[in-house]
């Protein structure tokens, strides 16, 4: 073969593989997942696990991941870049569902199919993900008042104002205590935060004395971790019944050494979010809301679950 013929083989077939190249670009899913914030375990949890699970199983995706650091108006802006980088499917965990609303709205009147994550927003999406968690708050309810004898005083250590998540995991709580003698005597906002926990509960334990207080109700176990933090410090733990939510590996290891109650498992949602996903950008059916199963761990069951958490 001449030099010119061969130097012309060379490029042709250096073309083809950049076509080539460019045709597998083109065919890639792309895929946005805007998380609400990652500013603990759990929400960690599930960004990563969805990327693992999409990286070692689904070399057809291109998953872009952005962080709204426990800011809306952040979470907003982080959806809207997304469109405009043409995701076929939106992946949401929305901080908060009012806010999270209409971009999710402009998202669905685009054709871009959105899976909700966890929290709900209050408009139609293609599918939700998660566990229920008002029938979390109502077995949390139930364990307190079974615990206590049906009597006493409650302090609620709620999530973020305005989550779906917070609102059903009260309203669950406060449906426990129907009809009992328990009464939530305190309750803030702590935004699912152990040091917002730990600051809330050290003022309650100045207000209320020994004694005084019976039981601490977390919207998930982070914060449950602040209050024991709070109580030990003052050497009160030893009175109060601590309950969480979510099921980390270190609140189970506060229940194997006997510091919190229990904690109600609530699954964090991967893989299930990208496989969920991935099966409606390739057109699947898939049912419009697929409920996660949680499950309650105690002093009862504790031992088979260490190691088991997140």
């Amino acid at each position: 073969m001449k030099k010119r013929e061969f130097l012309k083989t060379v490029l042709m077939a250096g073309s083809a593989i950049v076509l080539a190249t460019q045709v597998m670009a083109q065919e890639k899913i792309k895929i946005g997942f805007s998380q609400g914030t990652m500013n603990h375990p759990w929400r960690v949890a599930m960004v990563e696990g969805n990327k693992a699970y999409a990286e070692q199983n689904l070399p057809d995706v291109e998953l872009i991941v952005t962080d709204g650091q426990n800011d809306s108006s952040k979470q907003v802006t982080d959806v809207e870049s997304l469109m405009a980088q043409g995701i076929q499917v939106l992946m949401i965990s929305p901080l908060t569902s009012d806010a999270l609303t209409p971009v999710v709205a402009d998202a669905m009147a685009a054709g871009i199919k959105v899976v909700t994550l966890d929290r709900k927003v209050n408009t139609d999406v293609t599918v939700h993900v998660g566990a229920e968690n008002k029938p979390i708050g109502l077995a949390a309810g139930k364990f307190i008042g079974e615990k206590l004898g049906g009597k006493g005083k409650i302090i609620e250590l709620q999530g973020t104002g305005g989550a779906s998540a917070t609102v059903d995991r009260h309203d669950g709580f406060v449906e426990a205590l129907e009809g009992t003698e328990l009464e939530i005597v305190a309750t803030q906002n702590c935004d699912f935060l152990r040091e917002n926990a730990v600051k809330f509960m050290e003022d309650q334990l100045q207000r209320f004395g020994p004694g005084e207080i019976q039981a601490v109700y977390a919207h998930n176990d982070e914060m449950a971790l602040g209050a024991i933090q709070a109580l030990e410090a003052v050497g009160r733990l030893n009175e109060v019944v601590v309950v969480g939510i979510d099921g980390q590996n270190n609140a189970y290891e506060a229940i194997k050494a006997g510091k919190l109650a229990a904690s109600f498992t609530y699954p964090f949602v991967a893989p299930e979010g990208i496989e969920v996903a991935y099966k409606v950008a390739k057109g699947e059916a898939v049912e419009k809301e697929i409920v996660l199963p949680g499950k309650q761990v105690d002093a009862s069951n504790i031992d088979e679950m260490l190691g088991k958490g997140f």
